[in-house]
C-alpha cells in the first residue's frame, strides 16, 4: 500500500477477504490529512445513513493511532485541528449532492464494486481540483460490473492498480486462516470468490453452472484460434435501451464448436455493429438474428436492422418468437460441444454463468421463469444459435434453413 503516499490521480485496490485494503486507505487518508488540510469525501453507492459509511473505521483508526489529538469526530463528519474535513456520501440517490461538493482533495470510494457507471460518471467529473486523486477499494463481484471494468481491466492512464489478498496481510489472525483453510477444502468456488478476489459464482438459480463449471475442468475454456478455412457464424441478441450482444462460432468438423470472440455494447445502431465484425476480418458464414431484427427500431432513416444488415451483404436466419425458456434446453445439449476463447469470450461466459432463474422474494423461492438483467443478452445470443442446430424451424427469404445438429446423436430431446 505504499503507492498509497504517492502522487496518482487513480489509486485502486482491488481483492478477496482480509487484504488489508480499507484498514490501508483509513490509515493512509488519517496520516496524509493530519500533514496538510485537506476536504476528503468518502463515498459510496448506497448510504442511507452515517452508519453505512466509513465513519465508524475511521473513528477507531484514529483511536488506535492515537490521534485523539488531531481530529475530532462529530456527529456526521470528522474534522482535523488543521482544517481537515471528512464528508460522507451515498452517490445512488443523491446525485445532485455529490455534483455541489466543491473543493475535494481525496475522493475514497469503498466497496465501489456496487458503483454504477451512472454513478462513476457523475462523481469523476466533480473531483476536478488542480491535483485532486480518486482512491478505489473493492472486492470483485462480476467482471461485467462497471468498476471491474472501468477501474482494472481498462483502467485510466496514469492508474495504480494493486491487488491485494490475505497473503499481504501478516496480521491475519488464527481464526480467520482457519476458516480459510475450511472454506477452500469445503467449497472452493466460494474460496476463489471470497478469499482470492475471484467473481462471485452464481450457483442457485443459475440455469447453466454445471455445464460451465465442466467446460472449465475439461480445458474447454482456453486459447481457441480462428481457423480461416471454417466459416464464423453470428448470433445475436438486440437491444435499444440495453445490451446488444453478438457471439463468433464456427461449427468444427467432428461435431465441436468454437467460440472464438464475443461483441457487446448499447446505445449503438446497427452500423456500429456491422463495422464492428467487418473489422474482425473473419470468413463469415450466417448470421442467427431474433424475430425482432425486421421490427425493432435499431436502425437509423426508417429502415429496418435486417434491411440494413442485408444491403451490407449479411446472410442472415431469423429464430422466431418464442418463450426464454424454450432456449434452455437447446443451450444445455449445446455446451458440453464447445470451446470457449478465455480471452475473446471472457464477457460473454460471465452472462452464461450469470443467467438464472428469478427469485420470488414473497414466498422465498425461484421462479420458473429466467431473471431478465444484464446476464439474459449475452445468453439469449447464445440460445439463437442452440435453437436453430437443434432442428426447430427457422425463417430467411436469403439462406436455406439450417439443418438439424449432425452430430446430436439424438440428445437433443435426451437431456
Amino acid at each position: 500500500m505504499e503507492f498509497l503516499f504517492q502522487p496518482s490521480r487513480y489509486k485502486v485496490a482491488y481483492g478477496g477477504r482480509a487484504g488489508v485494503k480499507s484498514w490501508s486507505f483509513a490509515r493512509a487518508l488519517l496520516i496524509l490529512a493530519a500533514t496538510k488540510k485537506l476536504k476528503i469525501l468518502c463515498a459510496r453507492e448506497y448510504q442511507a445513513s452515517i452508519k453505512d459509511s466509513v465513519y465508524a473505521l475511521l473513528k477507531e483508526q484514529i483511536r488506535l493511532l492515537q490521534y485523539e489529538g488531531v481530529y475530532k469526530v462529530l456527529q456526521s463528519e470528522i474534522r482535523g485541528k488543521n482544517g481537515t474535513e471528512f464528508i460522507f456520501r451515498g452517490m445512488k440517490n443523491n446525485p445532485e449532492e455529490i455534483k455541489s461538493t466543491e473543493g475535494v482533495d481525496i475522493v475514497w470510494v469503498e466497496e465501489a464494486q456496487k458503483v454504477s457507471n451512472e454513478s462513476w460518471e457523475v462523481l469523476i467529473p466533480t473531483i476536478r481540483k488542480e491535483g485532486s486523486e480518486i482512491w478505489v477499494s473493492f472486492n470483485p463481484r462480476h467482471e461485467s460490473d462497471p468498476t471491474y471494468q472501468r477501474m482494472v481491466k481498462t483502467p485510466p492512464p496514469g492508474a495504480v492498480v494493486v491487488n491485494s489478498s490475505w497473503r499481504d496481510n501478516p496480521w491475519l489472525s488464527p481464526e480467520l486462516e482457519a476458516e480459510k483453510d475450511f472454506l477452500k477444502e469445503t467449497d472452493p468456488e466460494s474460496y476463489e470468490y471470497i478469499w482470492e478476489g475471484g467473481f462471485e459464482v452464481v450457483r442457485q438459480g443459475a440455469y447453466y453452472h454445471k455445464l460451465l463449471m465442466d467446460a472449465q475442468r475439461e480445458g474447454r475454456v482456453c486459447s481457441v484460434p480462428y481457423d480461416p478455412a471454417v466459416p464464423v457464424d453470428t448470433s445475436w441478441d438486440i437491444g435499444v435501451d440495453d445490451e446488444t450482444c453478438i457471439w463468433f462460432w464456427q461449427a468444427i468438423p467432428g461435431g465441436e464448436y468454437h467460440l472464438i470472440d464475443f461483441l457487446h455494447g448499447s446505445d449503438e445502431g446497427i452500423e456500429y455493429y456491422l463495422e464492428e465484425l467487418n473489422r474482425r476480418k473473419y470468413v463469415y458464414g450466417k448470421d442467427y438474428v431474433p424475430h425482432d431484427f425486421k421490427a425493432r427500431s435499431f436502425a437509423a432513416g426508417g429502415r429496418s436492422a435486417y434491411q440494413i444488415a442485408k444491403n451490407h451483404g449479411r446472410k442472415m436466419v431469423v429464430v422466431p418468437r418464442m418463450n426464454p425458456l424454450d432456449r434452455i434446453q437447446p443451450t444445455r445439449t449445446l455446451l458440453p460441444r464447445c470451446y470457449f476463447d478465455k480471452a475473446k469470450t471472457d464477457a460473454g461466459l460471465e452472462s452464461l454463468r450469470n443467467y438464472r432463474r428469478e427469485y420470488d422474494d414473497d414466498r422465498k423461492t425461484y421462479k420458473s421463469t429466467p431473471l431478465h438483467d444484464w446476464a439474459s443478452h449475452g445468453a439469449d445470443a447464445f440460445g439463437h444459435y442452440a435453437v436453430a442446430y437443434s432442428g426447430r424451424k427457422v425463417v430467411s427469404a436469403d439462406v436455406e434453413e439450417p439443418p438439424p445438429m449432425e452430430h446430436a446423436d439424438n440428445a437433443w430431446m435426451g437431456m
